[in-house]
């Protein structure tokens, strides 16, 4: 139940709000009270109630196996002290038997089961935490990971701040730092006003991912300063963006001009670039493992 209810907690967003992320995901729906009653440990979770809980939570999806396993193997031990004369509970065990022999239990009379439900719901939700949490962690050891902060914003809203550039530029390139679990992200693009193209939705991966957008050169030669503006069009969930590199091309060479690094932890950066968002939806940190034969981005 910890680890439970610190995916909620770093989710950083209300029953309601999780509730609408699984609606819009057209999968397992989320009631509120479901996941109250998950969270304070009185009700032991379905394997689809809690994956869709820790999809809204945006728990990488890599690390949704652990999770899974960690589920059957702790409904399998308390299917094992179930009276064997409950519907369902003997087939189920008959299933899970290649797994390795159970240890022997006493079953309690029915009344005192019925006292100790909630305690027994406790340990359970524990149980399954710590498991998925050794699992996913690794205990053949950790992969490299990075933490960044940033922000999203959802339908309606959009994010714009200034970045600074040389005039002599024959082009710019903006590079988009994003949490890539989310997928079908799309923004439109402005560039002091004018349209300047847009955000392609990807498909979504496990962890950090890279997105590039070049602007017309026509929008940003002679200019020292870019006031961008992304506005949201469509996506999954919402738009996230935690850091923006801005390349710039000068006789054929491209080089970084600028860095916008979004959060609430770099506000000095945000308040430098006239950083401003409308529509929040999301803003904390991201911990991600990611690949070093897939680059560094650090």
């Amino acid at each position: 139940m910890k680890l439970l209810t610190e995916e909620f907690a770093r989710a950083d967003a209300s029953l309601r709000e999780l509730q609408a992320r699984a609606d819009r995901a057209g999968g397992t729906r989320l009631p509120r009270a479901t996941c109250a009653d998950m969270l304070a440990g009185r009700r032991f979770p379905k394997k689809a109630v809690m994956m869709a809980f820790l999809r809204a939570c945006r728990v990488p999806e890599h690390q949704l196996p652990a999770w899974e396993r960690a589920w059957e193997r702790v409904r399998i031990a308390h299917l094992s002290t179930a009276a064997p004369t409950e519907p369902g509970h003997t087939a189920a065990i008959d299933r899970a038997a290649h797994q390795g022999p159970m240890p022997d239990t006493v079953v309690p009379p029915a009344s005192r089961r019925r006292r100790r439900t909630p305690l027994l719901v406790l340990a359970m939700l524990s149980v399954l935490a710590i498991s998925a949490a050794i699992v996913a962690g690794g205990l053949w050891g950790r992969p490299r990971t990075i933490t960044d902060d940033g922000r999203a914003f959802g339908p309606g809203g959009s994010s714009r701040f200034t970045v600074s550039v040389a005039p002599a530029n024959t082009g710019v390139r903006l590079i988009r730092l994003l949490d890539a679990n989310v997928p079908q992200q799309r923004a439109a693009i402005t560039v002091n006003g004018a349209p300047a193209g847009e955000w392609k939705p990807l498909l979504g991966s496990a962890g950090w991912g890279y997105q590039s957008a070049d602007l017309p050169a026509r929008l940003t030669a002679g200019r020292s300063s870019l006031t961008i503006v992304n506005t949201f069009v469509s996506s999954l969930w919402d738009f996230n963006e935690f850091r923006y590199v801005v390349q710039h091309q000068i006789n054929g060479a491209w080089s970084t001009a600028d860095t916008v690094d979004i959060g609430p932890g770099h506000t000095d950066s945000e308040a430098a670039h006239d950083y401003h968002i409308t529509g929040q939806t999301f803003r904390g940190s991201r911990t991600f493992s990611y690949s070093e034969a897939g680059g560094s981005i650090e």
